[in-house]
């Protein structure tokens, strides 16, 4: 494993979906704050997640030049998504947003963890 993916495109692309889901959170959308109610997470703390989103994309581009702050950051967000499928699945919410939004996710971060390790 290298520090730096080469090439780093995977790690562009999931840094501008965290971005963009920052911008989506920032004061959350119709689907997103369903989502929010869904898993039963509490209003208060519905500010969180646009920071979270923001450090991650910021992370994930400082990583391509920090020796492993991207691996480490898009291990953390393999650990969100764990996080966010099983509240989720507490709340027996198994449809749209747990087997597109959450896995799909969870997927995409799994694939670009497994390529900085392979790059």
């Amino acid at each position: 494993m290298t520090t730096i993916p080469d090439p780093v495109w995977p790690v562009v692309v999931l840094a501008l979906i965290q971005f963009a889901d920052g911008i989506l959170c920032l004061r959350p959308v119709a689907f997103i704050a369903a989502c929010f109610e869904d898993v039963r997470f509490p209003r208060r703390w519905w500010w969180i997640a646009a920071p979270i989103k923001f450090a991650a994309a910021l992370g994930l581009i400082a990583g391509i030049w920090i020796p492993y702050l991207g691996v480490v950051t898009t291990g953390a967000l393999v650990a969100y998504f764990v996080v966010a499928i099983s509240m989720h699945v507490r709340a027996r919410d198994l449809g749209r947003n747990l087997f597109v939004n959450a896995t799909g996710m969870l997927v995409l971060c799994v694939g670009t963890l497994i390529w900085c390790f392979l790059a």
